[in-house]
Parts: structure tokens; sequence; C-alpha cells
């Protein structure tokens, strides 16, 4: 080629090729596997999030590589998402965007990805249970999944809804048209809001529909596998911690994307074990062609299933467990005397809450509780995922909520206390360990040689990604972050407490 200035356009334009390559993040863990980590390259890691005015606006004057920021509710724990052009994230109702929806209520904001103009809300009543079933102004914990211009949610109601990613845009799509009774809590006269308010498709309640006993609050964020939705149902003990008011319930289930209908029940029976509530959502891959499902139990174990349903004398469409593995030390459930140890205390066990993630062959699963239990003992577990076979386990680890990621032979797990760990994902060897002397409820993410991890002191801390402890960068954001940051289309979004970051040039 003899033209200089084709060549040097060529050159130019496979360099940004290589640079920029985005891909969205419509649902948690991004695809099946769950593992946080994204192939972008040529982020914008370096950024000010700016100065609060006194309405809690961010002043934009003062920030740097900052595309827009959203102000949330008082409480975000539901981690973004990202698909089709669309952001959603799960808060509360602290921050009323419809006047005449007042008061707690879990919410589920839509916004334009590349400005983060507001498109619409899902605005869901309290179940009214309070702390037992519905926490107090919690809002909606779980991760909308986004797939082909529509978004499915758990609710803080315990239903599963499908929602049409545009809204009342493109009219009222059905078969559900009762958004109207939706919206409206007992005793209030709150109407339904067409350029506001959501579009729901369909619905399905758990509660009704299972008699499921959501404890504290209704976790899960959807799996989608073809036309199948899985999502758990958060069924589990009541207040006193040690009764089941249902244990025949199923701890998760499997919808028909379409239509909502039920398809099929966990058959694992964990339900009726239940220490807490089955809130671990589940993850999704192929092992030598096998179709196979993980599931972290609400009993401690960890669970393998082939995506298939059997029927039992009774008629129920079941998927039965592959393969169990019981990620507790016997010395967190029993003592020297063969004395149960109880739950919620520092030397028991626990249920798996942190998504287990799949990579090469093996599945990865972290135990820990409910962060209002405290620390205590804890272990992460690599079982080759067609076995069930442990291959190593570590105890020094201690309770998380955190899912792991996994890149280059390395994993990165945090843990409630504020620690986290760098391991070798085939030995379990550790190489470091950091303390951020501050809670950790959120996961990491892996993108571009960085790890980057949220705290409760509101830091966003990053670190080279390597067998070498590294010293990390610390960029705080002036709230809490209890969810995790994610990457989208060369975006780095990080949620605090109270409001969400699109960071990049």
């Amino acid at each position: 080629m003899k033209n200089p200035f084709i060549l040097t356009f060529l050159l130019n334009a496979i360099l940004v090729t290589a640079i920029v390559h985005g891909e969205d993040w419509p649902v948690w863990g991004k695809d099946g596997t769950r593992n946080m980590v994204s192939t972008e390259t040529g982020l914008t890691l370096e950024f000010d999030p700016g100065k609060m005015l006194e309405d809690e606006a961010v002043d934009m004057k003062t920030t740097q590589n900052v595309k827009w920021v959203a102000k949330l509710g008082s409480q975000a724990y539901g981690n973004v998402t990202i698909g089709e052009g669309k952001v959603l994230v799960g808060t509360n109702n602290e921050s009323i965007r419809d006047p005449k929806k007042q008061g707690d209520r879990g919410v589920v904001i839509c916004l334009d990805e590349k400005t983060g103009a507001f498109d619409w809300q899902l605005v869901i009543p309290k179940l009214g249970a309070g702390k037992v079933s519905d926490w107090e102004y919690i809002g909606v914990c779980s991760s909308p999944a986004i797939e082909n211009g529509r978004a499915y949610v758990v609710t803080n109601r315990c239903e599963v809804v499908c929602l049409d990613l545009s809204g009342f845009k493109n009219g009222n799509d059905g078969p559900y048209t009762e958004e109207e009774l939706y919206v409206r809590p007992k005793g209030s006269l709150d109407s339904l809001n067409l350029k506001l308010d959501a579009d729901i498709i369909w619905r399905y309640d758990m509660r009704d529909e299972l008699g499921v006993f959501p404890h504290n609050v209704t976790s899960s964020s959807a799996l989608i596998v073809e036309d199948r939705l899985f999502v758990a149902t958060s069924n589990g003990v009541d207040w006193s911690h040690t009764n089941i008011p249902s244990p025949l319930s199923p701890s998760w289930i499997a919808l028909d994307k379409n239509t909502g209908e039920l398809i099929g029940e966990d058959g694992s029976g964990a339900s009726e074990h239940a220490l807490h509530a089955a809130w671990s959502s589940l993850t999704y891959g192929k092992i030598d062609g096998q179709e196979l499902l993980f599931w972290g139990g609400t009993d401690g174990f960890l669970y393998a299933y082939p995506n298939k349903t059997e029927q039992d004398e009774e008629g129920f469409d079941l998927f039965l467990p592959l393969w169990k593995v019981d990620c507790n030390e016997p010395a967190y459930r029993k003592d020297k005397e063969g004395r149960k140890i109880p739950y919620a205390t520092p030397p028991g066990p626990s249920e798996l809450i942190a998504t287990p993630v799949l990579y090469q062959g093996k599945i990865y699963g972290s135990i820990g509780q409910d962060p209002e239990h405290g620390d205590g003992v804890g272990r992460l577990s690599c079982i080759n995922a067609k076995t069930g076979e442990v291959i190593w386990k570590n105890t020094d680890i201690g309770r998380t909520i955190s899912t792991p990621s996994i890149a280059d032979g390395l994993i990165y797990q945090a843990e409630y206390a504020g620690i986290l760990h760098c391991l070798d994902a085939e030995t379990g060897e550790v190489y470091w360990t950091y303390d951020s002397y501050s809670r950790i409820w959120g996961s990491t993410l892996l993108v571009d040689g960085k790890v980057l991890l949220g705290n409760e002191d509101g830091d966003l801390l990053i670190f080279d990604h390597g067998k070498e402890k590294p010293e990390p960068k610390t960029i705080n954001l002036g709230a809490p972050i209890y969810s995790s940051p994610v990457v989208a289309n060369q975006t780095l979004y990080v949620a605090t407490q109270t409001h969400l970051y699109a960071i990049g040039k």
C-alpha cells in the first residue's frame, strides 16, 4: 500500500477497534457463569465523583470523567444491569419521582444509558409485614435481567414480574393489564401514570402460588436460559430463626419467560433445613455437553442439577440434584461433644448467599450470613462441577455475601470483615490479602487488568490484577457502596446507597 494517508487511517482504525470494545451487562454477573469479569479494555478509571450540593444533587462542574449521575433512593442494594440502551437499578422510594406515590415502596428505575435521563419506574407497594418479610426502606435488592425488549425482576413482594423495556411508549402490552391496581396500596388513591410507571407484561406471585415465606427481604437475580427463567424464592425461617413456616415450598423455581407459567421447582428439599433464607441466585453452564444448574443452598450445601425436570409421585415437575456438597466444616455444625452449634453465632454454620461462580469446569462457592449477624467462620470451596468432588477449600476466609471474580488462574474473594483475598484458582494457594478496615457487602469486578471493589466507607478500591500484593488506589464516593461495580460499553457504573455514577470519557 503506497498511500501513507490510507495506511495511517487503517492503522488508527485497527487501534481504535482494539481498544474500544464494548458489551452489555444484562444480568447479574454478566452471564450464566456469574463470573464478574469484563473483557473490555481502554476504560477510564481515573475520575473525580464531584461535590454534593445541598439538594443532594452532584455538581457536575466539579466532576472529572463522569458522564452522568442519577439520584437513587436512600438505600440501594440491587446491582445495576445494562442492556439495549437502558440501565436498570433497584432502590427505595425516598427520592420520589411521582408525587402521587408517597411513602415506603420498592422501586426499579430505568434510565437512558447514554444520558442517565429517567425513563420509567416500577413502584412496588410493601407487603406490610415489616422486618419479617419486607424490611422497611430496604427497597428492591435484586438485579433485573434484560433480554429482547423485556426486563425480569424479583420484587420486594416476593413476585417475579416481566416488564416492557419501553414502558408504556408502545402501549399496554398484555396479558397483564392491572397496573392501576398494582401500584395502589390498600387505602390509597394512587393512580397509574403512563409517562412514569412501568408496563407489566406478566406477574407471578410466589407467596400466593407456592406458599413461600420470604425471610426479611426477597432477593434473587433472575437467570435466563433459552425460554426458561430461574429465580430463587427467598423462602426461609421466621423471626425466631428456628421455625420454618413453609418447609415444603421450593427454594427456587423455573418459569416460562414468555408467559410466566411455572415449569418446575427445586427438588432438593433444602427448605426443610433452611438456616435463613434462599437468597443465592442460580448459575448455569455446560460441562462435557451437559447443561447444569448450580445453586447455593439456604441449608449450607452447594447443589448441581441437570437442566431438566422429572415428575414425582404427586405429579410435580422437579429439578433433582445431581450432587450436593456441604460447604460448612463439620465443626461449624457440631461441637466436640456432638452438640448442635446454634445458627447466627460466630462459630456456627452458614448458608450460601453469594452466587456460585463457574470457571473452567469448576464451581466456586462461599458461605456467609446476613450482615446483621456479624462476623464468623467461613469457607471458600472449589468443586469439580461434574462430579461434586471438593478439589480444595480455604477456611481462613470469613463469612461473605460477595461473589468471587476469577481470571488468569486467580480468584478474588472478599469477606464481610473487609478483607480481600487473592488465591490460585487451581490449588487454593493464597497469594495475598488486603484489609480495607471497612465492611464489604458487594463483589469484585475484574476489568482491564484491575480489580475493583467497594466498601461501607464509600471507598472504591482499585487493585492491580496479579499475584503480587498491590497497594490499591482509593476513590471515595461519599456514601456507602453496598452494590458491585459493573462495566458496560466503555462505562463503569458504581452505585452508592444514594447515587449511581456512570464513569467514562
